[in-house]
Formats: structure tokens, sequence, C-alpha cells
């Protein structure tokens, strides 16, 4: 039953997250801002990870899991209702302002959920447990394209000669009803997160205290943790995957529109990114299973060599093979994310929470990466600039062969007592 609570929340920050991707292009078009400019959507959303990490890890540790998942459920439905002024004031740092406040409640969601998903069970089918988990968060990131394309992309957007053409107004009409594109989907996020707040406070949780801060009768430091290699490299494991992930969805849709890729529309783009997060759904189902059989490590090493091989391929091709190549990729990064961290935190114990806070910093790579990207598409072009999510590939593989093996002290000697 805990198992079943937990996934709705996964589904639900994973709808959260997409929808940025059918937000950037959106934005672009709206306040015609280059890709670096625009970049600052997800720049913001995922800079709150790093800022935000270690606040919601001690708010975690002071409340407990289950009124920390209740904190960052209305803490993200108070972002999600900073979109309506946002909108109707149509200021883009306004955007950016709610989109922090709404990446904030899913770092507290995120700290607190991902670990006490892995302690659930058994040690040994953790990252099969929140592999699973990770599918309906997936979920989540497979609608959200679709719904966002039917709901934002599907007004027309004017080019700034065409606005000034019009009446005053006309212009106020218009600029209604970009607002409204966007109000209307992000109240109804609002009113969703709430209700979930409310439910999972009246639900019974495990506490499974002995796995926080609570638990550590030693107060290790943030220093001491990251002195295990294996969480040191999943820190940065995380952080190459998140930017290669986000960069991939995020220029997605511009990548598709154009003429020697897809040749397609925006809106039409968007449907293909459903694609990208739908086989990462598929791929979580199907690894869950794999790696209650398989060596997570192996696996990970595995994933990460053939998404190399996708983004190479489409860098060095056009049309078909170019678009199905990196829509592939989603495939190969579903057992990514839960596979890191789980390995992240193996055996540490009453660690667990402070490892995972540092872990959820990490996702700042979904922050950096996207825009530095960004930056190197405004000069090189799209295609191009690439490779550098495909360099974040090349680190996962490393960590699978090598970064996540164990060299420090079991978790039973963490605890500051002495073993016979």
């Amino acid at each position: 039953m805990a198992m079943g609570v937990l996934t709705t929340i996964f589904f639900m920050w994973g709808f959260l997250t997409c929808l940025n991707d059918i937000l950037i292009p959106h934005l672009k078009s709206i306040f015609q801002l280059s890709y670096a400019e625009v970049m600052l959507v997800q720049f913001t959303f995922f800079g709150a990870y790093f800022l935000m990490a270690m606040p919601a890890g001690r708010l975690v540790a002071a409340l407990g899991y289950k009124k920390g998942i209740v904190a960052g459920l209305a803490i993200a439905g108070l972002g999600a209702i900073g979109f309506w002024p946002a909108a109707g004031l149509h200021l883009y740092p306004a955007f950016l302002g709610a989109l922090f406040v709404l990446a904030t409640g899913i770092t507290v969601l995120q700290v607190a959920a991902n670990p006490y998903v892995a302690l659930l069970g058994p040690e040994r089918t953790s990252s099969s447990r929140l592999t699973l988990a990770q599918a309906l968060n997936s979920l989540g990131t497979t609608l959200a394209p679709r719904f966002g394309s039917l709901l934002i992309l599907s007004s027309v957007v004017l080019a700034p000669a065409e606005l000034a053409k019009l009446a005053p107004a006309q212009q106020l009409v218009y600029q209604t009803q970009q607002a409204q594109a966007v109000q209307g989907p992000y109240i109804g996020l609002a009113v969703v997160l709430f209700l979930l707040a409310v439910f999972v406070w009246l639900f019974r949780l495990p506490a499974l205290t002995e796995a926080t801060d609570k638990g550590d009768h030693a107060r290790h430091s943030f220093a001491e943790v990251l002195r295990h290699p294996h969480v040191l490299f999943g820190v940065l494991g995380i952080f190459f995957y998140v930017g290669a992930e986000v960069s991939i969805g995020s220029f997605m849709v511009n990548y598709l529109s154009m003429p020697d890729i897809g040749h397609m529309s925006e809106q039409q783009a968007a449907n293909y990114v459903s694609w990208y997060w739908g086989g990462a759904m598929i791929g979580r189902f199907i690894g869950s299973a794999l790696m209650a059989k398989f060596s997570p490590r192996r696996l990970l090493a595995l994933f990460g060599l053939i998404n190399a091989l996708l983004v190479l391929t489409t860098m060095l091709s056009t049309g078909s093979v170019a678009m199905y190549s990196i829509i592939a990729i989603g495939l190969f990064n579903s057992i990514m994310f839960p596979t890191i961290f789980a390995l992240g935190i193996e055996r540490l114990g009453p660690m667990t929470s402070k490892a995972s806070s540092l872990l959820i910093m990490a996702i700042v790579g979904g922050a950096i990466v996207p825009y530095v990207q960004g930056v190197l598409a405004d000069h090189i072009g799209l295609q191009h600039a690439f490779f550098l999510p495909l360099l974040c590939y090349l680190y996962i593989v490393f960590y699978g062969i090598s970064g996540s093996r164990i060299r420090s002290t079991p978790a039973s000697d963490l605890s500051g007592n002495k073993q016979a």
C-alpha cells in the first residue's frame, strides 16, 4: 500500500518536470528568446535542486518521510498557483519565480520519496523497486507533452512584426489568450497537488526513522558522507545523467522541427517528445524485472554505452535516422536515475538521508548542462551541440563499471557501534 501511494507521487512530479519541455518552446516564441535565454527555464527549475536540497534534507529529517512528502506537495502546489499571476502579467521573470517555488516542492519530494522507496524492502532489490516507482514517474513524463501540446502549444504565436500590426485592443485579447493557455493547466495541477497532500496526510505510512538523521547518533557530516567514493561518484553520475536527459528533452521540439531532421510543426514535434519519455517508462518496467536477476552495475554501463552511440548517430545523420535515434535514447535512459541513486545510498545506514540530499543536489545538472548546450547551440548549431550529452553518457559507463563499487565501511559500522 505504501508503494502504491508513493508511485502516485512519482507520477505527479514526473508530469510537472516534463511539462517544462512544452513550456520552453511556448515561452521562446512569446518572448522571442534565444536558446540560451529560454534555457533559464531549466536553469531555474533544476537550480532549485542545488539550492534547496540541503534545506529539504533538514526539513525531512525534522518532519520524517511522511510529513516531508506532504510539505513537498503543498510547496509545489503554491508554485503552480504562481503561474496565474505570471501569465497575467506577461513577465518572463515571473514565470521563472513560479518555477523556482514549484521546483522547491519537488526537491523536498525527491529527498523524501527516493530513499523511502529504496528502503521499503530488502537492500538487494532496492534498485529494482526504485526503478519500478520511477516507471510511474515516466508515465507522467509521457503524458505531459501530449497534455501540454493540446492546451499550451495549440494557440498560434505571432511574431513581433505581426503583433505590432494589431490594434491595442487586439493585442490585449491576444496576450490574454496566451496567458490563459498556461494559467488553466497549472491551476488544475495545483488543485491536484493539494488534494494529494491531504491524501498522504491521512494515509498511514511506515516511519523508517532509523535511516534518517534521527537514527544517526554519531552525527556524521556531509563531508564524511562524501568520503565514501561510491557516493561522490554517484553525485557526479546524477549530475551528468539528469543534465543529458533534460538537455535532450528540452531541445527535442526545436530539434525535430528543423528542416533537415523532422521538418514538422512544434505541436507535432511535442507528440514525439512523448515517445522519448514513453520509452523511459517502458524501459523502467523492463529494467525493474531485469535488475531482479542481473547486476544493476553492468546494466547501467551497458545502457550508458548504447545511449552514447545513439547520440553519436543523431549527430552524424539527418532525416529519419537522426530523428529516431534521439527518440530511442529515452528507452535506455530508463534505469539510469534509480540505479545511480540506489547504488549511491547503498550500505549507508543512518547516513542515508544525508546522501539522499547530496544526490538530489546533483540534479542541478539539469540546470547547467542544458544551459551550456544552449550557448553551444547558438554558436555551433543545435545538432553539433549534442556532443555534451555524449560526454555525460560516457561518464555513466564509468560509474557502472567502476565508480559505483563499494570501497567503504559496511553500513553496520556507520552507526558508530563497534562490532565483535
